[in-house]
């Protein structure tokens, strides 16, 4: 299972967008507060519960400067995965978008696709009002 955010335009220079998302302590002011709860985190580390599902684990795995950066699931995570921060510079601030894949059922994918986009979508919108010039 693939899903791609939404594209977005953030009003900063990449640089400084993925100084503040490649520092994963800055990923909880990207998701919905009424949703989350047990968060932990690190520089290179996140977990936390989403309201009604299950936890969640993101470990910061590569890094490729002011473009990319790459989150695997950890153990707690009840499947595995990858989500992909991509950044682009266009005049000088910051086309950012998430790319997930998933190994998944079917069964599982009916239940979790639709919510997963909404919620990398809701961390674009706020990745363009937590981070700007």
């Amino acid at each position: 299972m693939k899903i791609e955010s939404k594209k977005v335009t953030v009003p900063a220079p990449p640089e400084k967008v993925f100084n503040y998302v490649s520092d994963l302590n800055n990923f909880r002011s990207l998701l919905p507060e009424d949703r989350i709860s047990e968060w932990e985190s690190s520089e290179d580390y996140c977990s936390f519960k989403v309201q009604g599902t299950a936890t969640i684990d993101l470990m910061l795995d590569e890094k490729q400067a002011f473009t990319r950066l790459l989150l695997k699931s950890g153990e707690k995570s009840p499947f595995a995965f990858t989500l992909e921060v991509l950044l682009n510079e266009v005049d000088g601030q910051t086309e950012a978008y998430q790319l997930m894949n998933a190994d998944v059922n079917p069964f599982l994918k009916m239940m979790v696709e639709k919510p997963l986009a909404n919620l990398f979508n809701y961390i674009a919108d706020r990745l363009t009002e937590k981070v700007s010039n």
